[in-house]
């Protein structure tokens, strides 16, 4: 029996199927194909399949696990990625998308990005006049960590330790189990209650643990031979060396690369992750680059980077920025590009119409956070910041050009 065609069963007027047909799915293979390599071993997944994968899961909220899930349920999304007969069949494994993801890096990813802005140029959504001027800001995009406490890291690393010197047929002194849990319970008790003393009281004494477990490994193994164990007993010793205001603290024990970064919010006074500078055009606003940056630096020295990356993604030169005051100092502005601080005075009037839409990227990023996967990041290491943050500006992108879609075969109804 044969089997029937998907696009004889699909609605030809929705958005998701005009979208499939819309987007420039040859150029992107093309673009992708350098990151593949000929060799021994089973057949790479077609690069429309994973890559419309992706697209998917940042356009719907979705994780590894259930957008490959849903895959099977929903004809439409198989013939985004390119399959004619309907599959029964799972695409790929979930972990298919965590490798790919690697082998790609932020250099593949953008390549992503910059295929929803050239889609949106071909179908004459985004004239190049548009793109020349820009908003600019930051956010930040919080890691997938518990809020971090100096009593539950130094438990959590003991725990780590015990467990890792079991594993190599290390004898311990003493492992604490029963009295290091009981002081943990004890200290986040008292701090409840405001018993501040009794609490750095059991604080002392889950670092002492800490510390006794810490030495007697050392004293018993070759850290030289070991590397996992020796990174683990360097984590520990930065936890006993630091105090409330050492810079550069370690907030995770699997996310080291976690900041603190205080944005000013009165909801939420600090924010554990990275930041990230996000470029949009002015008006009709499209994401045209977004970065995520380590080490939390200051807004204005991210400002060259993101512009040049904006221009490189959409292949158009910019020639007016607006930021507000975060971006101040001159010795950070692009020579090639007028910026322009919220709160400047005497401006032309068409300058001054910009500069006054400028807090029009704030709901843009809302959205982001909220319906595209930027509030919170899952993906691993510093890579998985930078690819996250990419991906996000792909889904808003993508969900723009459906809406105008949308509006495109109302018209015509």
């Amino acid at each position: 029996m044969a089997e029937i065609k998907l696009e004889d069963i699909l609605d030809k007027k929705h958005a998701l199927y005009q979208l499939a047909n819309r987007l420039n799915w040859e150029h992107l293979i093309k673009e992708l194909g350098p990151f593949y390599c000929e060799g021994p071993g089973r057949p790479e997944i077609p690069i429309r399949v994973i890559a419309g994968l992706h697209y998917l899961k940042y356009l719907e909220n979705e994780s590894d696990e259930s957008v490959v899930e849903k895959f099977c349920e929903n004809p439409y999304w198989q013939y985004f990625c390119g399959f004619e007969t309907f599959q029964h069949k799972l695409p790929c494994h979930p972990t298919t998308l965590v490798k790919w993801r690697k082998r790609i890096g932020e250099k593949g990813v953008e390549k992503l990005l910059g295929h929803t802005i050239d889609t949106a140029k071909r179908e004459a959504l985004l004239p190049e006049k548009l793109i020349k001027n820009v908003n600019v800001d930051t956010t930040v995009q919080e890691k997938a960590i518990t809020f971090p406490t100096d009593t539950k890291l130094c438990h959590r690393m003991r725990i780590k330790l015990v467990h890792a010197a079991k594993k190599r047929g290390l004898k311990l002194r003493q492992t604490y189990v029963w009295v290091g849990k009981r002081a943990c319970i004890k200290q986040a008790r008292y701090a409840h209650a405001a018993q501040m003393k009794r609490a750095r009281k059991e604080f002392k004494k889950v670092k002492s643990y800490l510390g006794r477990v810490t030495r007697d490994i050392i004293r018993q193994a070759d850290l030289s031979k070991d590397p996992e164990l020796a990174y683990l007993i360097s984590q520990s010793e930065r936890l006993l060396k630091q105090e409330k205001n050492t810079p550069k603290k370690l907030y995770s024990l699997h996310a080291p690369e976690v900041e603190c970064i205080a944005k000013g919010k009165a909801h939420k006074k600090y924010e554990f992750g990275c930041k990230v500078s996000v470029v949009t055009t002015c008006e009709e606003p499209w994401v045209l680059s977004v970065l995520a940056h380590h080490d939390n630096p200051y807004d204005g020295a991210t400002l060259k980077e993101c512009l040049n990356k904006a221009e490189e993604n959409s292949q158009t030169k910019i020639e007016c920025a607006f930021a507000d005051k975060s971006y101040r100092g001159k010795e950070h502005h692009p020579d090639d590009v007028k910026i322009f601080i919220s709160g400047k005075k005497n401006l032309p009037l068409r300058f001054k119409k910009l500069l006054k839409s400028r807090p029009a990227i704030e709901p843009i990023i809302g959205h982001m956070k909220n319906d595209h996967r930027l509030s919170r990041n899952y993906l691993l290491g510093t890579i998985g910041d930078k690819i996250n943050a990419v991906l996000s500006g792909c889904a808003f992108n993508l969900k723009k050009i459906i809406n105008y879609l949308k509006i495109e075969q109302a018209s015509f109804a």
